[in-house]
């Protein structure tokens, strides 16, 4: 098997495990809505429920048809995202860990939606010495959320580093 494949397979698996893991131990030892502080004045373990996007978008009714549309939205993208990590280059090491954390972590919400109707949240930051409160706390998300914002940032690095002729050649 390609090595591109090998960091796809171990990435996927060990992040999808580590999602679900987590998400199924807040499920059954938190309350919906109760938070434990981890770190006082920035850190808690908070159970909330995510029926929208990313950071709560479009959020609506469980079971609604906005749930129906963010299915069929996760199944495009990981169809379109399983299509380009083929076409990366073997030598691609970036890309292919980027498209890897991606993938996971699209599936792991993708798993919540089919089969909560929303999205298990849980990992809430906040700074309690800020005078403002936008953004404080911050928005509750999960291990699969962090896996697609750190794939995509490493995508974004890649591309950064690009040769700017080679991006120009290949278009």
């Amino acid at each position: 098997m390609r090595r591109k494949y090998w960091v796809l397979l171990i990435f996927c698996v060990g992040i999808l495990f580590l999602d679900q893991w987590t998400k199924y131990l807040v499920v059954q030892k938190l309350p919906l809505y109760q938070g434990v502080e981890v770190i006082q004045g920035f850190f808690n373990l908070t159970h909330m429920r995510n029926t929208g996007g990313a950071f709560g978008i479009f959020g609506g009714e469980k079971g609604g048809f906005g749930s129906v549309l963010f299915v069929a939205v996760s199944l495009i993208a990981i169809g379109a995202i399983a299509f380009l990590f083929i076409k990366i280059k073997e030598n691609e090491r970036m890309l292919a860990l980027s498209f890897s954390l991606i993938l996971s972590g699209a599936i792991g919400n993708l798993i919540d939606r089919l089969r909560y109707g929303e999205v298990v949240d849980f990992l809430q930051f906040y700074l309690s010495f800020l005078p403002w409160h936008i953004f404080n706390p911050w928005p509750t998300f999960n291990i699969a959320d962090s896996a697609i914002c750190i794939g995509i940032g490493l995508m974004a690095l890649e591309l950064l580093k690009s040769d700017p002729k080679k991006l120009k050649s290949s278009s």
